[in-house]
């Protein structure tokens, strides 16, 4: 792919992120992008990835943050275990870590996670996106909270000025005993590694983070 030298320059950290679909779609950009993970790289570019604690290097050297906080213990989807003996502990410090992510001194942040405790806490969200907005087949509520960047554009159907960003709605995967319809999500959450499997970006939002956000920066 092509880079594009107006934005060399631009210094990009996508945190918690070892699959680098996100951070490698800004350096084929030609944006100073890098990775950050407590887990090994599993992308392209492992000479781009940071092993380590995230915190160590949310500093003023970079213009964008892009950042996955962990959502176990402060998503929506998991109430049913929030009584459990050191979840609240758990929850607790996963809202600080959020905390300090967003308040990282980075003038450009965008903080991905499902909805749960962090909109009431921390703030609410700006937007709601799905990976069907942006050309991939899935349906996955996906959170942004936006600091300095505009909302993501993304649009149902062609008219006067846009072309179509959207695919077909994702039919589900599979329905429940109790007739509940069942997504992306769903039917790999009991799977092996099925929580590393979800926490995986998508191209087409990437893409679009990338053509969006990086003139919004210049």
């Amino acid at each position: 792919m092509k880079q594009n030298n107006s934005n060399s320059e631009v210094k990009v950290l996508v945190g918690c992120e070892y699959s680098q679909v996100i951070m490698s779609a800004f350096l084929e950009a030609g944006a100073d992008a890098w990775s950050c993970d407590m887990l090994p790289c599993e992308g392209n570019y492992p000479e781009r990835h940071i092993q380590g604690d995230l915190l160590e290097v949310l500093n003023t050297n970079w213009d964008l943050a892009i950042i996955h906080p962990p959502c176990t213990f402060i998503s929506y989807a998991a109430t049913r275990y929030w009584n459990q003996p050191g979840r609240a502990k758990k929850r607790l410090d996963a809202l600080e870590f959020f905390r300090k992510c967003w308040e990282a001194p980075i003038e450009h942040i965008c903080i991905e996670n499902p909805l749960g405790c962090a909109d009431v806490i921390i703030g609410k969200h700006t937007q709601i996106v799905h990976p069907y907005y942006f050309g991939d087949s899935h349906l996955k509520r996906t959170c942004l909270w936006l600091k300095n960047l505009p909302k993501l554009m993304h649009q149902p159907e062609d008219d006067l000025f846009f072309s179509k960003t959207h695919v077909e709605k994702p039919e589900p995967i599979y329905i429940d005993k109790s007739g509940q319809k069942r997504y992306f999500t769903d039917a790999i959450s009991g799977s092996r590694n099925g929580g590393h499997k979800r926490s995986k970006s998508f191209p087409g939002i990437a893409k679009a983070m990338v053509e969006q956000w990086l003139p919004a920066i210049h």
